[in-house]
């Protein structure tokens, strides 16, 4: 699945969508002043509205997965993750 890169400077206070529990598209709550906006939550939001317009991904089987964590059926490791990303790309920056 190719992910297409995110504009330069996107739209701040704009609609957005967020995923809801069970893995549809719900409209966000409305966007905070752009004075007390991060930029690492416009950078987020504007990844979100991208990533929910993207074909291929099963709602249904991310709801799955996300009930089986919530019940400690499957363990996350974020430490481990880390290491198989970064083993992946070699370690470059």
């Amino acid at each position: 699945m190719k992910v297409p890169p995110l504009p330069a400077s996107p739209a701040v206070g704009g609609p957005t969508l967020e995923t809801t529990r069970e893995g549809a598209a719900a409209p966000a709550a409305p966007a905070a002043p752009a004075s007390q906006e991060t930029p690492e939550g416009v950078l987020l939001r504007g990844a979100q509205a991208q990533l929910a317009q993207l074909d291929g991904i099963d709602a249904a089987r991310v709801a799955e997965i996300r009930a089986a964590l919530e019940r400690g059926e499957i363990t996350f490791d974020a430490a481990k993750l880390a290491r198989l990303i970064e083993r992946h790309h070699g370690g470059r920056g």
